[in-house]
């Protein structure tokens, strides 16, 4: 096991974390535009891209996660701690694959197709179904949610651990880090 994470493994965390971010300020730029205007559909095609691009990193950062690991955590550290940032991670993951499918799922249900920058588009496999759709966003919307609540604790849980603690937890994730 490496003291800490490999170079990829720490680019995918903060380009997540970044468009984690940013696909959540789109959803607010979207509500700058009334129904119907040229500008809202824009903004909608980028949430979309990103957050294929968002998926296909957090499925990159799971197969490198099994592969190679992670650090070990400070032994320092109680048992419990240690069960609480095993289940904080787990939930992070879960998080960040389920809020994709569900954009993916709504979009489809709205009877959108899903376009990549326009690269490629996919169209939908189903019928325009308002109510579900309506369901599918209420699910999105509660799990970025929980996932900007998760995140913003794990953020404490780090900055923590370096300042008060003054272990290596941190800077396991830390760009200039090194193996």
């Amino acid at each position: 096991m490496y003291p800490t994470y490999g170079s990829s493994q720490k680019a995918i965390h903060w380009v997540v974390f970044l468009l984690v971010i940013g696909l959540y300020g789109l959803t607010y730029a979207e509500d700058l535009f009334p129904r119907g205007d040229p500008n809202r559909d824009l903004v909608w095609w980028f949430h979309i891209s990103f957050g294929l691009l968002l998926f296909a990193l957090v499925i990159l950062r799971v197969g490198l996660r099994f592969v190679y690991g992670a650090p070990e955590l400070p032994s320092e550290m109680r048992p419990l701690e240690r069960w609480l940032a095993k289940i904080a991670h787990l939930l992070l993951y879960a998080l960040l694959v389920a809020i994709p499918v569900l954009g993916i799922l709504l979009t489809w249900f709205r009877g959108d197709a899903l376009s990549f920058f326009g690269l490629f588009t996919i169209p939908s496999p189903f019928l325009p179904d308002r109510p579900t759709a309506g369901f599918i966003k209420e699910l999105h919307e509660l799990c970025a949610n929980l996932i900007l609540a998760l995140a913003g604790l794990h953020a404490i849980a780090a900055l923590w651990h370096h300042f008060v603690r003054k272990d290596d937890v941190l800077k396991r994730m830390l760009p200039r880090s090194s193996r």
